[in-house]
């Protein structure tokens, strides 16, 4: 699909030559849908950089259109670091920004949030990546009058799209289709105004040369994810479970499985007396790619935010996700291959027996 749209999709869609229209085309395509896979109208979908940039997007734009009734956002302690980075920034430029509590699973602490009186626009993602606990939405929207925004890059291909929200955002490599494309949703009706400089697109809300390749090809995938997501579901769950149950037998671990609503394909777990570095880099010479740290900012290796949100175990975190061509056998080899690497390394540290 990327091929052949690369071949056709190249020219600019605000032109009027025969390769540009063919390119409006295929954009139009291709919001039409993820417009269709979301459940929600075409012209409330714009094509973004990134998830990341569509959650800077949706934050910030709808404080922007907010003025008059208001500076506070409000926002959980777990969100990805795309929008807490947006709350410092909207701090920084004379808002208020504060963060809502969660509880050891890592939902949303709903006495708090009524506690701290109504914001201007209150940001609550759809699941979180890191621990995979799914927030309960609908009761947070029914709480509220102020407008929603929703990070839904975690769960969207994986879960549908709950309502009340008045800005969404989400990411298209999240669910198997190509880097580089993230997809912001607006409401229509919602108080949302561009909260950067402009820019003369097709799509007002975006700024730059729109991708039309990636997101043709980003349609195609989320139409794929979805086709296939009951199965996949299903079979991710089974094998986390089986994982689950193998870190539950390592002494002096914490599993973050909680049993409300969650992402089917994600673990995460944390060890006692071992570093998660020490850990992620022999797990992956075993052949196994995971991940520590928190989700949004692994890179530095610092304890995860999240994590501490939760006032649970940060040291030797691991966070296993599985894909669309994750094999079984490979979700059961790390499985009898974890007890001993972390042996091994409480061993090497001088870990107590």
């Amino acid at each position: 699909m990327l091929r052949q749209a690369l071949e056709r999709g190249y020219a600019d869609p605000r032109r009027l030559h025969r390769p540009a229209r063919d390119a409006r085309l295929l954009l139009d395509n291709a919001r039409a849908v993820v417009a269709d896979c979301l459940g929600v109208r075409p012209d409330e979908v714009t094509f973004t950089p990134s998830g990341t940039h569509a959650c800077h997007l949706g934050v910030l734009g709808l404080l922007a259109g907010r003025v008059r009734q208001g500076n506070l956002l409000l926002a959980t302690q777990v969100e990805h670091s795309a929008v807490l980075h947006a709350g410092q920034w909207h701090e920084q430029r004379g808002g208020r920004f504060e963060t809502v509590p969660v509880d050891r699973a890592g939902r949303i602490d709903l006495d708090s949030l009524a506690a701290h009186g109504e914001p201007a626009v209150l940001a609550v993602q759809s699941a979180n990546p890191e621990v995979g606990v799914c927030q309960p939405l609908d009761e947070v929207a029914g709480g509220t009058d102020a407008p929603l925004f929703v990070d839904a890059c975690a769960s969207t291909g994986l879960l549908p799209l709950t309502d009340g929200w008045a800005a969404a955002a989400a990411s298209a490599h999240k669910w198997g289709g190509p880097a580089g494309v993230g997809v912001l949703l607006v409401r229509k009706g919602a108080r949302w105004r561009n909260p950067f400089p402009g820019d003369e697109r097709v799509d007002d809300r975006s700024t730059g040369f729109e991708n039309v390749p990636a997101a043709l090809a980003a349609a195609a995938a989320l139409r794929a994810a979805l086709d296939e997501r009951q199965r996949l579901a299903e079979e991710h769950a089974r094998l986390i479970e089986h994982l689950a149950q193998a870190v539950r037998a390592i002494p002096d671990t914490e599993v973050f499985l909680d049993d409300g609503p969650r992402l089917p394909h994600l673990i995460a777990f944390s060890c006692l007396y071992v570093d998660g570095e020490a850990l992620v880099t022999e797990l992956d010479r075993l052949g196994f790619s995971v991940a520590s740290g928190s989700a949004c900012t692994a890179s530095s290796l610092e304890p995860s935010h999240v994590l501490a949100a939760m006032g649970a175990l940060t040291h030797g975190n691991v966070r296993v996700s599985l894909g669309r061509a994750t094999d079984s056998a490979v979700v059961h080899r790390l499985a009898g291959e974890l007890p001993g690497v972390v042996e091994r390394l409480r061993a090497q540290a001088g870990a107590p027996r």
